[in-house]
């Protein structure tokens, strides 16, 4: 039996909750046994829902609950330690992304993890998401012939929801190239691996915290990438991508309906619908209904699938995450190398 540990029970917690709740109804290999928060009304309130223990902290959880993993869904800034000390204690990990802030903290992680042994995930959810497994599919089939051209898209209003507002402290966060761009960063990387240069550029404003622009050249095709979160509240979340194939464009925007379409060179359109593995219908308390948990539930229960099958984890793998979080942490270099030199031609 996979008994899980919840650790945070803010915003992302309760997506994972709402996750976990959908999948106890079709599995019998895993429980939550426990929720930790410091917020004992938030900890209480999930772990109702989830039949689990409430522990005051992580490290309460991980010292006195009956558990053998854990989910991390933490302040990024306490993602480190806490992911850090769960594998020396021995329990497998699921940690949300980013995996941690810098890459000394990524290289500790990944040695750890040699040295314990433990199963670990980062939570890039974008690798799950129906619409982008369709286009890594078409890409890796070759069906529409070689990867030309790409543009990926990820904006937000500026987020209030977060704890004490740590997400806009880019000591906590790592700014929103680190905590909201890193989705299509890893995302290209597991489409295409390491570019072979990169150029990037952020807004004056709030530099890497506000919104990042950066282009990735890989041989002959290039791929650029957008990401911020510095728009009024009335404006909508949208992720998106327009990928050029030889023979055909691949079109998706999750504020379009349909979502996902497909040009073809021969003057074919198609409106393909990736099937999502998410339950149909019913509604959880995380601001969603749980057929919209897309990425993130697919990700979890890919998650307790390999646990459960004592199978390796071989997607969105801790390596993949310490691999995005540097790729991200080389943008966010560029773009001040980028602004330095600018400052300097100015002057």
């Amino acid at each position: 039996m996979i008994k899980i540990g919840l650790i945070g029970a803010g915003f992302m917690g309760a997506m994972h909750a709402s996750c976990y709740e959908a999948l106890a109804g079709g599995r019998d290999d895993f429980r939550v046994t426990a929720v930790a928060d410091d917020d004992p009304a938030k900890a209480a309130k999930l772990a109702g829902k989830l039949g689990a223990d409430v522990y005051a902290s992580a490290e309460a959880l991980m010292r006195e609950a009956d558990v053998n993993a854990v989910d991390i869904c933490l302040p990024t800034h306490l993602h480190f330690e806490t992911a850090a000390s769960a594998m020396k204690n021995g329990f497998d990990v699921f940690v949300e992304k980013p995996v941690c802030l810098t890459e000394s903290e990524a290289e500790t992680l990944l040695a750890l993890q040699r040295e314990t042994g433990a199963q670990a995930m980062v939570g890039q959810c974008i690798r799950f998401w129906p619409e982008y497994t369709e286009l890594k599919r078409l890409k890796d089939s070759g069906v529409y012939g070689r990867l030309l051209s790409g543009v990926f898209k990820r904006i937000s209003p500026r987020p209030g929801w977060a704890w004490n507002g740590w997400l806009h402290d880019p000591a906590k966060s790592g700014s929103a190239a680190l905590d909201l761009h890193v989705h299509d960063v890893d995302f290209v990387r597991s489409l295409l691996g390491e570019p072979d240069r990169l150029v990037a550029e952020t807004v004056s404003r709030d530099g890497a915290n506000g919104h990042i622009f950066s282009l990735y050249r890989y041989g002959d095709a290039v791929v650029s990438l957008e990401g911020g979160w510095d728009y009024p509240e009335t404006f909508p979340f949208e992720m998106a991508y327009r990928v050029s194939f030889e023979r055909a464009t691949v079109v998706f925007s999750s504020a379009a309906d349909p979502s996902l379409r497909i040009y073809e060179a021969g003057g074919g359109v198609i409106e393909p619908k990736p099937e999502a593995s998410t339950p149909a219908a019913g509604d959880g308390d995380s601001g969603g209904n749980i057929s919209s948990l897309g990425g993130y539930y697919n990700e979890l229960r890919y998650f307790l699938d390999c646990l459960a099958a004592g199978r390796p984890i071989e997607q969105s793998t801790l390596q993949d995450g310490c691999d995005s979080l540097k790729l991200t942490l080389r943008e966010i270099a560029a773009a001040h190398h980028a602004a330095g030199n600018e400052g300097g031609k100015r002057t």
